[in-house]
């Protein structure tokens, strides 16, 4: 069953999910975009089971696009956090965001990198203790040595590659090789000590046979992604899958520090989070690497997949209308809308 749209009134920034229902505030109908500079909340429906996300990205409309910014004021209201999180694809388009937003949040970082050299290109000279990076391949299990594990805290898998052959299939960088062998090759290395695995993955892994994903499957992408997340199920370690639509805005990878703190995410604002894949859709890199770093901590997400998608602009106002009439939509049973 569908959620309820809802407003929440504006919230510093929290990694907890909220054990109060949401406060229901008027909204005038003819709301603008100009008019909607609140923080996003996703609200992750699970039959009887409501909860409320609070992530810290910030909308802002400039020259007619909307920026979300990863560096307001309002994302450093908490001290600095004593997790140590692992970024494993860290100079990839979600990768190089999550690392971005954890290095402005004061949150020790650990990368896991082929060329050390791109850390330095893409988050400049950073002190060793903010941010340690190891060479290494996870393609090469005699890569990940446990010295690499020590301190660490929690995981961010954000490799992959494309789905068809491409020039990033070069020097074995195929499906197969990453999301499959590198994903089982991480998950075996890990220490059971972590608090937390997040791996990102895709959606449309448990339906790779059906039209239209027999076709982005044709190289075997999804089967791949399927196989590394099941081996990471079946280990012990805590775990939360995220599986995006088709990846947008970016990848930044030329840009330094700076502009992946103020990246655009173009006029894709609100969030559609499901479970049992069942969302075909896009979703902002930027939306991704925040819903990373906020399941690191959230209880309610170990052991679970979820699916993130991004919608326009326009559409949020109409939900929002839809909300203010008191009618329903029906988006099927682990679907909601988030604003």
């Amino acid at each position: 069953m569908a959620s309820k749209l809802c407003s929440v009134p504006e919230l510093p920034f929290s990694i907890e999910p909220s054990s109060r229902a949401p406060h229901r505030s008027l909204l005038p109908s003819y709301l603008s975009v100009e008019k909607l500079p609140r923080p996003h909340r996703i609200t992750c429906s699970r039959s009887s089971l409501h909860r409320t996300v609070v992530p810290t990205v910030t909308p802002a409309v400039v020259n007619d696009e909307i920026t979300e910014s990863l560096n307001s004021e309002a994302e450093i209201t908490s001290p600095a956090s004593s997790k140590v999180v692992l970024v494993v694809g860290g100079t990839g388009g979600v990768g190089q965001l999550v690392v971005a937003s954890l290095l402005k949040r004061d949150i020790k970082t650990r990368l896991i990198l082929r060329d050390p050299d791109k850390a330095f290109s893409l988050f400049g000279e950073q002190d060793e203790e903010r941010l340690k990076v190891w060479k290494g391949d996870t393609r090469n299990s005699q890569d990940l040595r446990p010295s690499m594990f020590e301190g660490v805290t929690h995981v961010i898998c954000c490799t992959g590659t494309t789905a068809f052959p491409s020039k990033r299939w070069e020097g074995d960088n195929s499906p197969e090789r990453v999301d499959w062998e590198g994903v089982r090759n991480l998950v075996a290395a890990l220490p059971k000590s972590l608090k937390r695995v997040v791996l990102v993955s895709s959606v449309g892994v448990t339906k790779s046979n059906e039209l239209p994903w027999s076709i982005m499957n044709l190289f075997g992408v999804l089967k791949y992604k399927k196989m590394g997340e099941d081996f990471l199920r079946s280990s012990s370690l805590p775990f939360t899958i995220l599986r995006p639509g088709r990846l947008t805005d970016g990848p930044y990878t030329s840009y330094d520090l700076n502009t992946l703190l103020k990246a655009t995410a173009g006029q894709r604002r609100a969030v559609l989070v499901g479970q049992g894949d069942k969302l075909v859709g896009e979703a902002s890199r930027i939306v991704v690497a925040e819903a990373c770093i906020q399941l690191l901590e959230m209880e309610f997400a170990e052991g679970e997949a979820f699916e993130i998608n991004s919608i326009e602009v326009l559409l949020r106002i109409f939900l929002f209308r839809v909300y203010l009439n008191n009618q329903s939509i029906a988006l099927g049973d682990g679907v909601s809308f988030y604003f």
